[in-house]
């Protein structure tokens, strides 16, 4: 590691569209980009993309779910590659169904992506960062963050567990100096050219803002939309 590493910024939970997009976005900025998930393939493919475009980026799997795999991935990027700086957790499953026919099991998985997955990696980046007092702290949320809809109860308890989580690390670690920051996403996440849904681009850039913020007005609760969408 040399003397002067660029600041690290862990993504858990990259595919091709915010994880991505995130990862730009903090890579255009300076920082070392660690992009985790479990899919090695695509997290390689995307971390190569961001190199040959000029960023620093390295990938690395990880399944967020298993508690000592996360606790690798911080003790290995603060070993190897430097201080983390900003941490954002983008994992989460969804699944619909009729309560009555709702599986325990997928229930319980959905929760563990989402929610408990988040817990761990929250757990991580605060034990980093509360002895540097400094570090930000990104949770994406939902729609779902807000209000259950109808068979969607699963992916509503995950969101709902994940958004209190955030608000209780914001109250806990806020006046050390640790920025906690929850997303609501309030739309659909597209790709294409049509702004009528949520482009990733803008999303991340407003990642990135909230993350520079003045500690003298930092955003706890964000929640972002296309025009096109009802609320």
């Amino acid at each position: 590691m040399s003397a002067n590493p660029a600041p690290v910024a862990v993504i858990v939970g990259v595919g091709e569209g915010l994880g991505y997009a995130l990862g730009k976005r903090f890579a255009a900025a300076g920082f070392k980009v660690a992009l985790a998930a479990r899919n090695a393939e695509r997290i390689e493919r995307l971390a190569e993309a961001i190199v040959e475009a000029g960023g620093q980026a390295l990938a690395l799997p990880t399944d967020a779910r298993d508690e000592r795999a996360v606790m690798e991935l911080f003790e290995r990027l603060e070993r190897d590659h430097g201080p983390v700086e900003v941490a954002s957790f983008n994992a989460g499953a969804w699944y619909r169904s009729p309560i009555a026919e709702l599986p325990a099991d997928m229930f319980e998985e959905v929760w563990r992506a989402g929610c408990y997955a988040g817990f761990l990696v929250g757990r991580e980046a605060a034990r980093r960062m509360t002895p540097r007092a400094r570090g930000t702290i990104l949770f994406t949320g939902a729609t779902a963050s807000l209000r259950g809809g109808a068979r969607f109860a699963a992916f509503a308890a995950a969101k709902h567990g994940l958004r209190a989580l955030a608000q209780s690390m914001a109250r806990e670690l806020g006046p050390i100096g640790i920025h906690v920051a929850h997303v609501v996403i309030d739309g659909k996440i597209d790709l294409r050219s049509d702004d009528s849904a949520l482009a990733p681009d803008a999303i991340a850039e407003t990642f990135y803002r909230i993350h520079t913020q003045s500690r003298t007005a930092w955003t706890f609760e964000a929640d972002l939309r296309p025009w096109a969408e009802k609320f």
